[in-house]
């Protein structure tokens, strides 16, 4: 599948509020030409009359697992599952084994991607109490953020002390992208519900442990902190309608404060508990319908500025555990595009609204330099999806390495046939070209 030259020709282009048909010629890593007509002797011509030519999806937060927990996945395993999902850059959160908390293990990930990753590539630094320091020193250009979990984590990465985040607030020089959850409300409400009920509490207690007033509380206290530190603060997969009501609408690109939420708290409600079990526990927890319907309206009216996947796998077996040992996570790269897709009309965003939530603004919201966009000279990250190829997803179509998913017998309404990662044809109708990497993003200083 590699040439050096690729022409799409005829296709629908998603780019920047409008829809409209042209072709694309590829050379290299980079878009050459948009126009009405090309003709140009392309190595290789894809026709694509009645599909969707769309910027890449750049997933702003994922769960990778390398290095050190490679059973639940690598990095190449779960950039299999996102480039067939239609993403072509991620954005690696800081929570693998060990935590990415310092600078030789920031670069010794960096490394493992540059080959191994089918994606373009980027990785958060954790927060410490003890590295702050060392945050307030690192390039701009190659850093996408700090992850803040002010609730519940693993290894050294939790901070819960309001006297932490300002400091870290007033001291680093990039977005900090926080989990927020009150950490002493749930370690609280957690052994209330361990004494009451033991082994057989029910997953769908999960939303009362960890519930909206642990969201909604700590969310206010960050938000006000962030304002008066005049720093740059991006809320984590909101999940409840208190939240909705503490962010502005408006271009993301005019904000300080932004938010961010994910297919699963978009998709699912507690209704769903009972079905789904273990395999929808996640943090934060999904909720109510209410809460659903008002992060659906938030998007809407751009007060939640980006579509995310948090796509973090688990083996099956994990999975099947009772509450207090099942893991919170769900595998979800392969699925967050085709799902914004697949929704009910009447909560569906237009094609031009979910480009703009999962390609163009988080290109926006951190500063990333030439993609999120279809334009001449901007890097070659594409994807085509059939808008009339649906299908029930199936086992066979699993490709993130724990193979099993809460969406696994639904039917979707769209598929990807494509993706193009900085001009090569990585996935096509089903097979994979793993014969080039993808490139390190790239940012500019806030």
């Amino acid at each position: 599948m590699t040439s050096s030259t690729l022409l799409l020709r005829g296709g629908t282009l998603v780019n920047e509020g409008e829809a409209y048909v042209a072709d694309i010629l590829i050379k290299g890593d980079r878009i050459e030409r948009i126009d009405s007509s090309i003709s140009y002797p392309a190595g290789r011509v894809l026709s694509l009359e009645g599909k969707y030519v769309l910027p890449g999806i750049i997933d702003s937060h994922v769960h990778f697992r390398e290095p050190g927990l490679e059973h639940k996945g690598t990095i190449l395993s779960e950039t299999r599952a996102a480039v067939a999902g239609g993403i072509t850059s991620f954005m690696e959160m800081p929570n693998t084994d060990p935590s990415c908390t310092t600078l030789e293990r920031w670069k010794k990930k960096n490394e493992i991607a540059s080959h191994s990753s089918l994606a373009n590539y980027a990785f958060y630094m954790g927060a410490t109490s003890s590295n702050i320091d060392l945050l307030s020193g690192m390039d701009s250009r190659s850093l996408c953020g700090v992850k803040l979990f002010a609730g519940s984590s693993t290894g050294d990465l939790l901070i819960d002390d309001p006297v932490l985040w300002e400091r870290l607030m007033d001291q680093v020089p990039f977005l900090i992208a926080v989990h927020s959850e009150s950490e002493s409300r749930i370690r609280s409400r957690e052994r209330i519900y361990r004494k009451r009920y033991g082994r057989g509490l029910d997953f769908r207690m999960h939303m009362d442990i960890r519930d909206r007033i642990s969201c909604f509380e700590t969310s206010k206290e960050l938000i006000s902190i962030a304002e008066s530190c005049g720093s740059r603060l991006h809320i984590l997969h909101l999940s409840t309608a208190e939240e909705c009501s503490l962010f502005n609408t408006g271009p993301v690109e005019k904000k300080r404060i932004s938010s961010e939420v994910c297919l699963h708290h978009l998709w699912f409600s507690d209704e769903d508990y009972t079905l789904k079990g273990g395999l929808i526990k996640v943090n934060p927890s999904v909720k109510t319908e209410r809460d659903r319907d008002a992060l659906w309206q938030a998007l809407r009216d751009d007060r939640i500025d980006i579509v995310s996947s948090d796509h973090a796998p688990h083996t099956w077996a994990e999975k099947q555990g009772d509450y207090f040992s099942c893991p919170s996570g769900i595998p979800s790269v392969g699925h967050t595009l085709i799902g914004m897709l697949s929704v009910p009309e009447e909560k569906r965003l237009s094609i031009e609204e979910i480009v703009n939530k999962m390609s163009q603004n988080p290109a926006r919201l951190f500063h990333m330099n030439e993609r999120g966009f279809l334009r001449e000279g901007y890097f070659a990250d594409l994807v085509v999806v059939d808008p009339d190829r649906s299908f029930t997803l199936d086992k066979e179509d699993l490709y993130s390495s724990c193979a099993w998913s809460p969406w696994e017998g639904t039917r979707f309404e769209a598929q990807v046939l494509h993706t193009i990662v900085s001009g090569h044809l990585v996935f096509s109708e089903g097979r994979f070209d793993e014969s080039r990497k993808g490139m390190a993003l790239s940012f500019q200083p806030l």
